[in-house]
C-alpha cells in the first residue's frame, strides 16, 4: 500500500494564564509517575531503526526517575501548571503490547499525542483512549495497531487532527456507528488520515456526513481503505480542502464536477479508481492551486484535455497506466515547475517533443511502455536537476549522442592565466545529477558513447533488448595528458579523482561482440547489478576477477556461446554478496572447491544457472536458501546426494539432460515451495517419490526419459496446481492413473512409451482434466474402448463459446523475473520427434497411437475443436470415420492408421483447410476419395493399402469417375509461388515465408513444420 509519512508536530503549547513564569515549574508528580510506568511497559527493539521513512532514536532513554518529565526527549509541559500536554514519542522503537489500562490514559491534559511509527504488537486501541478529552491531535499511525476503532474515539470532540493509518497486517477496522458519532462530535477537525483502515462498512449516506466539516476539513486521505459505492461528489467541492487523497479504492465510484470546481487543492489522489469518464474533465483546470495530480490506474480514455496544460503550479503529475494515446502535446512545457512526470503504461505514438529547455527543476521523467518512436530530443539531455530518465518499452531509435561535453579526446587543457572564480565546472556539464537511465527494450542503435558509463551521479544503467552493436568501450578515466590549473583564483576543494560511481549496468539482449572488457573490474567497482546476457561476447573471463566486486549482487553472462568462463583456479575466493549468477549457454569450468563453497561459503547465494555447459564429475548441491538452481544440459554424472534434502527452500529445480543415476530422493516431493522439478532425460532408475504433501506448489514435473519403474504414486493427486506431468519414456508399469483426474488445472499430460495397461476409465470426477491441452498415452498395451468419457470434458481442446481472441502468443511456463522458466513438450508427429521448446498454449494434441483400443470413434470427439493434431493410429479401432470430424477446423494432422476402419471417407473432411497431414492407410476403406481444398494436397502414402479406396490420387479410377483434378503441386512447380507460400508468409514474415513457401512448393514438406518453425517451436 501507498504510505505518507505525516509529521505532527509538538509544539510548545500555554496556557490562556494571565501571567507567565520564566522559570518553568516541575513536572506534575502524577504525570511524571504514569509515564514511567508506561514507558517500562515496553521494550526498545532496535531493529525498527530506520524501517520508516524517519528517523529513529530511543526518546524514552532519557525518562528516568528523579528527573524533571518536562526535559524529557518527546515531551510537551504547560508552563503554568507543569501537567502534560503534548507527547511525541513517534519513531521510538517502542514494542510490546499496549495494556487495557496504560497510565497513559490517565494522562489526562493531553492536548498532542502521537505514538506513530512504533510496534504494539497487533494491540487494540482500547476504549481508555476516550479518557484524554483535551486532544486536539492524534496520532496512532503505523504502530500495528488491530481490530475495530473503539467507539469511545468519539469523545475526542476538540479533535483537530486525526491521523489513525494502518497497514494491512495486522489491521484497524472501523465500522459506521463509530464512524457517525466520530464525524457527529468532532466538527471542527482539519485532518482526517485514515489509510489502510477498512472502512468497508461505511455506506454512502455515511460518507455525505462528511459535509458537517464544510469549512475546517484541509487535508482527507482514505487511502486503500476499501470504500465502495458512489463517493458524494460534494467532497471534492469542500471550500477550504487543500488535500485529497483515495488511492487504491478499486470498487469506489467517484465523478469528476463538471463545472464550478475552484477549491483551493493543492493535493489531489484518485489512482487506482476506475472513472467512468472517457477523459479527465476540463474542471479540473479549474484547480489554479494544484501542485500535485495523481491519476494513476483510473481508466482514462482518448487524448489528453489542453486545458489539463493550463495547470501551470503543477509539480507532481502522473497519469501513468491508463489508456491515453495521440501524441505527447508540446503544450506540457507549460509545466516549467513539474519536478516528477509520469505517463508510463499507456499508449502514446510518435515521437517525444523536444521542448525540455523550460523544465529547470525536472528530478524524474518516465516514458516508458508507450509506443512512441523516433530519436531523443536533444533538450533532454539539458536538464540539469534530472536523477531519473525512463523511456524504456517503446520503439525509439537512432543513436545515442556522442558525447555530452566531450572531454575523452582531450590531451591538453589549459586554464592557466585567467581570472576563473569559483569551482571548476564538473566534467559533463548536462544530466549531473542523472543517478537512473533507463532505455530498456527500444529499437537504439549505434555503440554505447563514454558517457553513459561516466556520469558523475549515475548509478543504475539500463540498456538492454536494443540493437547496440560494436564492442563494450573500455572502462577507464578519462585520457587527459596535462591539466594546467595554475595562476588563478579558483576556489573550493580540487575534485577526487575516483572510478565510476556505477551500481546497475544492463547491456543483455544486444549485439554487442568483441571481449569481455575486463577493465569493468579496475574501474567499476561498486557494481551491485552486472547483466550482459544475449549478446556476441568473446574471450576468456577469469571468474575469480569478479571477487574484486565486492558488492555484486547479480552477475548474468548467459546466452554469450562464444564466451568462455574459466574458474579452474587453485585459489579459493568468494563474492561475499553474490545471490544471483547466470552463466549458462557458455563455456565454463568450475573448480572442485566449488561445490563445497556452494554449501558452506557461499550460503547468501539463491539463484544458480549453469545449464547448457560443458561441466561434468559430480552433482554440485544447493544449500537452503536457494529458490532457483539449474544444471541441465551438462555431463554431470553420478547420483542425487541427500544434502539435497536440506534445500527445502527451492522454487526450480532443473538437472535435466545429464547423465545422473540412482534413485531420486524422495524429500523432492515434500519440498512447500518447488514449483519446477525437471529432471528429464537422466538415467535414474527405482520408484517415483510417493510422499508428494498436500497443498504442495508444484506445477511442472517432468520426470521423462529416465528409467523409472513401478506405479504412478497416489499422491501426485496432491499436486493440485499442477499444469504439466511428462512422465513418458520410462518402464512405468500401472493401469491410468485416473486419480489425476482431479488435477483441474492439468494441461499436458504424457504417459507416451511406457508399460501401462487395462482400460481407461473415468473415477466420475464431476469435470475430469478441464484444462487437458496435450494428451499422450501412445506406446503402452491400453486396451478397450476410446476414453469418451474424457474427452467430453476436455474444455481446454474446445474453441472459446465467446469467440474471442488471445492478444499475442501466449506461452505456458513460469516466467516471472524471479523464476524463468518454459515448459517444454516432445510430441510425434508422422513417426518424427518434435520438442516444442515452448508451448503455446493454443496447441492442443491427442495421441492414442500405438496400443490396444478398439470400438468405434465416438461423435463427440468432432467437439474438440481446437484440436490440432489427431493420432489414433495402429490400434483396433473400427467401424466408420464420423462426419464430425470435419468440424476439427484447425485440424493440422490426423492420424488414423493401422486400423479396421471401414466405408466411406466423410466429405465433410475436406472442410479442414489447416490439415497439412493425413494418414489413413491401412484400414479397410472404401469409395471415392474426396476431392476439393486441401485434399488435392495429399500422396498416395495417405491412402495405401485400403484396397476399396479409388479416385485421385490413387492410379485406381472409380466407375464413372470424372476427369481427375490436376495436382496442385504441378500448378505450384510452374509458378513458384502459390497460395500456400502467402499463407506461410504472413505467419512468418514476407522474406522468410516466401522461402518457406517455395521450400513447401519444392519439397512438400507439410504445414505443420512452417508452423512449428514460426510459432511453436
Amino acid at each position: 500500500m501507498m504510505m505518507r509519512c505525516y509529521t505532527l508536530l509538538l509544539l510548545p503549547l500555554y496556557t490562556s494564564s494571565p501571567t507567565c513564569s520564566s522559570v518553568l515549574p516541575l513536572c506534575n508528580h502524577h504525570d511524571n509517575s504514569n509515564l514511567l510506568q508506561f514507558k517500562n511497559s515496553f521494550a526498545i527493539d532496535t531493529s525498527l531503526n530506520g524501517v520508516w521513512a524517519c528517523s529513529s532514536y530511543s526518546k524514552t532513554a532519557s525518562w528516568k526517575n528523579g528527573t524533571d518529565c518536562c526535559e524529557w526527549d518527546g515531551v510537551t509541559c504547560d508552563t503554568t501548571s507543569g501537567h502534560v500536554i503534548g507527547l511525541d514519542l513517534s519513531c521510538s522503537m517502542l514494542e510490546g503490547e499496549f495494556h487495557p489500562n496504560s497510565t497513559l490514559f490517565h494522562v489526562t491534559h493531553l492536548q498532542q499525542l502521537n505514538l506513530a511509527f512504533n510496534n504494539f504488537s497487533n494491540s487494540p486501541i482500547y476504549p481508555g483512549i476516550g479518557n484524554l478529552v483535551s486532544l486536539t491531535h492524534l496520532n496512532l499511525s503505523y504502530s500495528s495497531f488491530g481490530s475495530h476503532i473503539p467507539s469511545t474515539i468519539s469523545h475526542l470532540s476538540k479533535l483537530l487532527s486525526l491521523h489513525l493509518s494502518s497497514s494491512y497486517y495486522p489491521e484497524l477496522r472501523l465500522d459506521e456507528s463509530t464512524w457517525s458519532r466520530v464525524i457527529g462530535n468532532t466538527t471542527n477537525l482539519e485532518e482526517l488520515v485514515l489509510d489502510g483502515v477498512d472502512m468497508s462498512s461505511i455506506r454512502e449516506t455515511s460518507l455525505s456526513l462528511l459535509m458537517n466539516f464544510s469549512s475546517s476539513l484541509l487535508i482527507l486521505s482514505l487511502d486503500e481503505t476499501r470504500l465502495h459505492g458512489k463517493f458524494p461528489t460534494r467532497i471534492l467541492g469542500l471550500i477550504n480542502l487543500e488535500e485529497l487523497s483515495l488511492y487504491g479504492n478499486e470498487e469506489l465510484k467517484v465523478e469528476l464536477p463538471k463545472s464550478n470546481w475552484s477549491t483551493p487543492l493543492w493535493i489531489l489522489d484518485l489512482s487506482g479508481i476506475p472513472f467512468s469518464e472517457e477523459i479527465i474533465t476540463d474542471s479540473i483546470s479549474h484547480l489554479k492551486s494544484l501542485n500535485k495530480l495523481r491519476l494513476q490506474d483510473c481508466q482514462f480514455d482518448g487524448l489528453i484535455p489542453v486545458s489539463l496544460w493550463n495547470l501551470t503550479q503543477l509539480t507532481e503529475l502522473d497519469l501513468s497506466g491508463n489508456r491515453l494515446h495521440g501524441e505527447i502535446p508540446s503544450l506540457f512545457s507549460n509545466l516549467k515547475h513539474l519536478t516528477y512526470l509520469d505517463l508510463s503504461y499507456n499508449t502514446f505514438r510518435g515521437n517525444i517533443p523536444d521542448v525540455f529547455n523550460n523544465f529547470t527543476k525536472l528530478d524524474t521523467l518516465r516514458l516508458s511502455s508507450n509506443r512512441l518512436g523516433g530519436q531523443l530530443p536533444s533538450s533532454l539531455f539539458d536538464l540539469t536537476q534530472l536523477s531519473v530518465l525512463d523511456l524504456s518499452d517503446n520503439k525509439l531509435g537512432g543513436q545515442l549522442p556522442s558525447s555530452l561535453l566531450d572531454l575523452t579526446q582531450l590531451s591538453d587543457l589549459s586554464l592557466s592565466s585567467n581570472q576563473l572564480i569559483g569551482p571548476i565546472p564538473s566534467k559533463n556539464a548536462t544530466l549531473p545529477k542523472l543517478e537512473t537511465l533507463d532505455l530498456r527494450n527500444n529499437h537504439i542503435n549505434g555503440t554505447i558513447p563514454d558517457w553513459c558509463y561516466s556520469l558523475s551521479s549515475s548509478k543504475e544503467l539500463y540498456l538492454s533488448m536494443n540493437q547496440l552493436t560494436g564492442p563494450i568501450s573500455k572502462f577507464s578515466t578519462y585520457s587527459l595528458i596535462m591539466l594546467d590549473l595554475s595562476m588563478n583564483q579558483l576556489t573550493g576543494p580540487i575534485s577526487k579523482f575516483s572510478t565510476y560511481s556505477l551500481e546497475y549496468l544492463f547491456l543483455s539482449h544486444n549485439k554487442f561482440q568483441g571481449d569481455f572488457p575486463n577493465s569493468i573490474f579496475e574501474f567499476l567497482k561498486n557494481l551491485t547489478d552486472l547483466d550482459m546476457s544475449s549478446n556476441d561476447l568473446s574471450g576468456l573471463v577469469d571468474f575469480s576477477y569478479f571477487s574484486k566486486l565486492e558488492s555484486l549482487n547479480y552477475l548474468d553472462l548467459s546466452n554469450n556461446i562464444l564466451l568462455s568462463v574459466d574458474s579452474n583456479s587453485s585459489v579459493e575466493y568468494t563474492l561475499p554478496k553474490l545471490k544471483h549468477l547466470d552463466l549458462s549457454f557458455c563455456s565454463v569450468t568450475i573448480p572442485n572447491w566449488f561445490g563445497d563453497n556452494l554449501l558452506h561459503t557461499w550460503k547468501i547465494m539463491d539463484f544458480l544457472d549453469l545449464s547448457f555447459n560443458q561441466l561434468q564429475g559430480d552433482l554440485p548441491i544447493p544449500p537452503n536458501g536457494f529458490y532457483y538452481f539449474s544444471v541441465s544440459n551438462n555431463n554431470f554424472t553420478g547420483g542425487i546426494s541427500s544434502t539435497i534434502c536440506n534445500a527445502s527452500s527451492l522454487n526450480v529445480l532443473i538437472l535435466s539432460h545429464n547423465n545422473l543415476t540412482g534413485n531420486i530422493p524422495q524429500c523432492l516431493g515434500s519440498f512447500p515451495w518447488l514449483l519446477v522439478l525437471d529432471l528429464q532425460i537422466n538415467n535414474f532408475y527405482g520408484s517415483i517419490p510417493g510422499n508428494f504433501s498436500k497443498k504442495n506448489a508444484f506445477e511442472t514435473i517432468k520426470l521423462n526419459g529416465n528409467q523409472l519403474e513401478g506405479p504412478v504414486p497416489q499422491s501426485f493427486a496432491h499436486c493440485t496446481k499442477l499444469e504439466v506431468l511428462d512422465l513418458s519414456d520410462n518402464n512405468i508399469e500401472d493401469v491410468f492413473p485416473n486419480r489425476l483426474e482431479a488435477l483441474q488445472e492439468l494441461q499436458v499430460l504424457s504417459l507416451r512409451n511406457n508399460n501401462f495397461h487395462g482400460t481407461i476409465t473415468c473415477l466420475s470426477t464431476k469435470h475430469p482434466f478441464p484444462k487437458l491441452r496435450i494428451f499422450d498415452v501412445s506406446n503402452n498395451k491400453f486396451s478397450g474402448p476410446l476414453p469418451m468419457q474424457y474427452f467430453q470434458e476436455f474444455q481446454g481442446m474446445m474453441a472459446r463459446k465467446d469467440n474471442t481472441q488471445i492478444d499475442g502468443l501466449e506461452y505456458m511456463g513460469t516466467n516471472t523475473t524471479s523464476v524463468p522458466y518454459n515448459d517444454s513438450v516432445v510430441i510425434i508427429m508422422k513417426g518424427q520427434r518434435i520438442e516444442i521448446s515452448r508451448i503455446l498454449t493454443i496447441f492442443t494434441t491427442i495421441d492414442l497411437s500405438n496400443n490396444l483400443f478398439e470400438g468405434k470413434i465416438a461423435q463427440l470427439l468432432g467437439e474438440l475443436n481446437s484440436l490440432k493434431g489427431l493420432n489414433l493410429s495402429h490400434n483396433k479401432i473400427s467401424g466408420i470415420i464420423p462426419q464430425t470430424l470435419g468440424n476439427l477446423t484447425s485440424l493440422e494432422w490426423l492420424d488414423l492408421s493401422w486400423n479396421q476402419l471401414k466405408g466411406e471417407i466423410p466429405m465433410a473432411l475436406t472442410n479442414l483447410n489447416f490439415l497439412s497431414v493425413l494418414n489413413l492407410s491401412k484400414n479397410q476403406l472404401e469409395g471415392m476419395i474426396p476431392t476439393g481444398e486441401q485434399f488435392n494436397t495429399f500422396q498416395n502414402d495417405s491412402y495405401k493399402d485400403n484396397p476399396m479406396l479409388c479416385g485421385f490420387p490413387l492410379s485406381k479410377s472409380c466407375s464413372n469417375d470424372e476427369e481427375q483434378p490436376p495436382s496442385v503441386f504441378s500448378e505450384a512447380k510452374e509458378s513458384l509461388f502459390g497460395w500456400k507460400a502467402v499463407a506461410v508468409g504472413y505467419g512468418c514474415g514476407v522474406v522468410f515465408g516466401m522461402f518457406l513457401g517455395r521450400l513447401f512448393i519444392f519439397t512438400r514438406k507439410p504445414l505443420w513444420l512452417v508452423r512449428l518453425v514460426c510459432g511453436y517451436a
